[in-house]
């Protein structure tokens, strides 16, 4: 008889079979169940177990996340939308400002000019308006030789000479830019006078009307020069030869001529000597 036979087996049931499933979904939640379930033979059956765990929510993280960057998104664009339309806005407005400021200096431009020329016009018309006034004095009066006087001046010295000589030009030609003997223009006859005393005067009316000292016309003395139209700016001079009268190469028609100053008041005198 074998030693070992009355020792019960100590063997375990071998298992027939071995389950494993593992289910897991995610969709508002994740939910797994892991079931394990054994069989020990035919004679021992073992119950099955279930095991539930439950995994934590993710979807609503995700899409809370998504939407707080697609509004974020949304706000970028729409500012710089905003930011383009003001940028529009202000070179638009800069644009018109400037074509603006462009069109009011080109009309003030415009204005100033038509301005100068209407000065200038005016002043050419008081100047013919003047020429014809002293024109037709002069053929009433019988022309030039009626003027042609003998006035004595109480002039003495460098202002007698100036006188002396002014009258001994009366009656000679108007010729313009002439500067003597047999013809002068106005301020041609002014500085060949006073070159008869060593006093050389600038060559044009406007100025020897700014030569010397500014004297009132109603504290002239023989000699001193009148003018015409202002201090520097003056169109015509004369030489006041005493007595209220003047002698100046008056125009083209009248030549040089001594006039009474009711004739044709100057505007203002100077005094070089």
């Amino acid at each position: 008889m074998s030693h070992t036979a009355h020792i019960p087996s100590h063997r375990k049931p071998r298992r027939s079979a071995s389950k494993l499933a593992l289910r897991a979904g995610v969709a508002g939640g994740v939910l797994s169940t892991i079931a394990v379930a054994g069989a020990t033979g035919p004679a021992h059956a073992a119950e099955p177990v279930t095991e539930t765990i439950e995994m934590p929510t993710l979807t609503t993280g995700l899409a809370s996340t998504a939407a707080a960057s697609a509004e974020a998104t949304q706000q970028v664009a729409a500012d710089l939308q905003l930011k383009a339309q003001q940028n529009a806005a202000a070179s638009s407005a800069a644009k018109v400002a400037k074509k603006a400021k462009a069109d009011a200096d080109a009309k003030a431009e415009a204005e100033k000019k038509a301005k100068a020329e209407a000065k200038a016009k005016a002043d050419a018309a008081e100047r013919a308006s003047r020429s014809s006034a002293r024109t037709t004095l002069s053929a009433s009066t019988g022309g030039s030789s009626s003027s042609t006087t003998t006035s004595s001046s109480s002039a003495t010295g460098s202002a007698a000479t100036i006188v002396n000589f002014a009258l001994a030009q009366v009656g000679k030609a108007y010729v313009s830019g002439a500067t003597g003997s047999s013809a002068y223009d106005c301020s041609g006859l002014v500085q060949a006078a006073y070159r008869q005393v060593g006093i050389d005067l600038p060559r044009v009316s406007q100025d020897q009307s700014a030569t010397g000292r500014q004297v009132s016309l109603s504290n002239l003395q023989a000699g001193d020069i009148l003018y015409w139209g202002g201090s520097g700016s003056a169109y015509h001079v004369a030489i006041y030869v005493g007595g209220g009268k003047f002698v100046g190469a008056q125009n083209s028609s009248t030549g040089v001529v001594e006039r009474s100053m009711d004739w044709d008041r100057p505007s203002g005198a100077v005094r070089v000597l």
